[in-house]
């Protein structure tokens, strides 16, 4: 029976058969840097591309195979690749398009270690980028000219919770014929899926909700097309080495097979707390997709499956006030990252986005007084007690 299985089902399933492993129940770790041939002809053949078989472990390894094998089905695309880290999977991607005095088009907001990259780009090779708001076909296309090599976004921004219409920007790409890269991490592919919105690929820290523990660096490329695909593979994959360890690969498996039951209690508790926060006096705005008053509500009810598990909001006041907040904090812990179990919130104007200029980060819409909370999976009674105490009802 070859019946397509679910998409929970998938997050268990996808890429591994029991058979093939002596009958283990969960993938095996192959913790081997390389892998014998039976003779040089052999060897020669797997070098040639004529027996698809694994070689050293910088060029594929049968635990990180399941990986890339399951996240390639649960974002609907043709193949995956998996790295060290986030920024290792982006650095891939970008490298993949770039030359010297390219153009890259981003959304107005990016992840602070993205925005670095792309500082590194143009101080070093003369890679040039724009941030753009993204809201109307028109503002995408007065940013694309000549040399642009491909368009950038989040969606949800970080920090900001901007949504970008993922449909409405590569439908203005496929016009001009420039790929489309979209990072996911906010939403994972249990909530919004770009590729089958036009995206030609998709990022995932997989540090973060993949994950879910807390305990490993990981990046994830998902494309649509398997031979592109393939060329990153084989190029700023394996030359520029940002691979990830087999241990990292399974710790990612393990993980996802929890992803849809942890993912709905985040979007629930997400939720119930900014209910909670856009009556407190103490707040000055809250900033959350699922918030019927959003402007970005009518695009997160068109491609996201709920608005999921982050937040952020303005306190009353200024940065210190905003730190002093979060040191009265008790239960919720003060750390960069997202997606855990637990709950965590940062000050992105002096953490995460650091590294951003102050005029950049306030055209970014990032203002001292901003905090990101990303919502654990702890009670929701005990998470808004500690926020109510901190906040000095």
């Amino acid at each position: 029976m070859n019946k397509k299985k679910r998409f929970e089902t998938m997050l268990i399933h996808e890429g591994y058969s029991s058979k093939d492993f002596h009958g283990s129940l969960n993938p095996t770790i192959f913790h081997s840097s390389t892998f014998t041939f039976s003779g040089a002809e052999q060897g020669e053949k797997r070098f040639a591309g004529e027996e698809e078989e694994f070689i050293y472990s910088q060029l594929g390894n049968p635990t990180v195979r399941v990986l890339e094998e399951r996240m390639a089905a649960l974002e609907k695309g043709e193949a995956a690749l998996a790295f060290g880290s986030g920024m290792a999977a982006v650095s891939a991607v970008l490298f993949h398009f770039l030359y010297s005095g390219c153009h890259i088009l981003c959304s107005r907001g990016v992840y602070g270690c993205t925005f670095g990259l792309l500082d590194l780009l143009h101080k070093k090779f003369g890679v040039t980028h724009t941030f753009s708001p993204m809201q109307t076909a028109e503002e995408i296309e007065v940013s694309i000219h000549d040399l642009t090599c491909c368009i950038y976004i989040e969606t949800p921004i970080n920090p900001t919770m901007e949504l970008i219409d993922i449909r409405l920007v590569t439908d203005v790409a496929k016009k001009y014929g420039i790929p489309v890269v979209v990072d996911n991490t906010f939403c994972s592919p249990y909530l919004q899926n770009p590729l089958e919105l036009g995206a030609d690929y998709v990022i995932h820290s997989a540090t973060k909700y993949i994950s879910g523990h807390g305990d490993v660096i990981a990046g994830i490329v998902v494309g649509k097309n398997k031979e592109d695909m393939q060329k990153i593979r084989m190029t700023t994959q394996k030359d520029i080495g940002g691979i990830i360890a087999p241990f990292d690969a399974w710790l990612l498996l393990r993980g996802l097979k929890t992803l849809h039951v942890r993912m709905d209690r985040h979007v629930e508790n997400t939720r119930k707390l900014a209910n909670y926060l856009k009556s407190h006096p103490f707040i000055e705005d809250i900033i959350y997709p699922g918030n019927p008053n959003s402007p970005y509500y009518s695009i997160m009810k068109k491609q996201m499956k709920a608005p999921g598990g982050m937040v952020s909001f303005k306190v009353k006041g200024g940065k210190c006030t905003a730190q002093e907040f979060m040191n009265r904090l008790k239960l919720i812990k003060i750390a960069v990252s997202l997606g855990d179990a637990e709950t965590l919130i940062q000050h992105p104007a002096t953490m995460t986005h650091a590294v951003v200029p102050s005029d950049v980060r306030k055209s970014m819409g990032i203002t001292d007084n901003m905090l990101r909370l990303s919502v654990g999976l702890e009670a929701i009674d005990d998470i808004l007690e500690d926020i109510e105490q901190a906040l000095g009802k």
